[in-house]
């Protein structure tokens, strides 16, 4: 791991902080800032603009929780959070919300560097897997347009499904476009003529 990563440690407790800083520290980890105060977190994260974000709560409230799950959808960076008790609906919401690592109880300094490995290892595998199905989704998209696109063009021109297509990647060639952006055209010309 980076030993350059910067890294922001939230926790109020300055006690407990100093655990996971001298973690990181003795780990190698060189930019590590401590935000104690939670107003205005997100504002503080984004002026850090921190590689990694290690949560540390004591006994978490629900509003608590929120800010930082709002922290980890709105931030996309690694997330490992550690608390003292947690239960089933916390656990679930920090998933969901994106938290990389959630950690419950046995705060150890020795620990921090492998739960910070683990986590980042864990985001970048979840970020791959969104990037995968947001391009999977677009492709779907492109697909289904370019398929109305080829009904129009087959009924307008009285031409076969391959005919059509050919004009579409023709078209889009020429045009130097994506073969999407031309059946989306397509589209919105025959929309105007109805």
């Amino acid at each position: 791991m980076d030993p350059l990563l910067k890294v922001v440690i939230v926790d109020e407790s300055p006690v407990r902080s100093a655990i996971i800083e001298e973690g990181l520290r003795e780990a190698g980890f060189t930019q590590v800032t401590r935000i104690e105060e939670m107003a205005n977190l997100l504002a503080r994260i984004y002026a850090l603009d921190p590689d990694v974000i290690v949560i540390d709560l004591e006994n978490p409230s629900r509003d608590v929780l929120e800010q930082m799950f709002q922290v980890s959808r709105i931030v996309k960076r690694p997330i490992a959070m550690f608390v003292d008790q947690s239960d089933a609906a916390s656990i679930q919401a920090s998933v969901d919300a994106g938290v990389s690592a959630y950690i419950v109880g046995g705060l150890v300094k020795e620990r921090v560097k492998n739960i910070l490995d683990l986590c980042i290892s864990r985001f970048n595998a979840f970020s791959r897997l969104q990037t995968e199905l947001d391009q999977a989704k677009t492709a779907l998209e492109d697909r289904k347009v370019i398929d109305r696109a080829k009904g129009i063009l087959m009924k307008a021109k009285n031409l076969t499904e391959e005919e059509a297509y050919a004009l579409l990647r023709k078209t889009a060639m020429n045009e130097k476009k994506k073969i999407a952006e031309i059946a989306q055209s397509v589209i919105t010309a025959s929309e105007m003529f109805k």
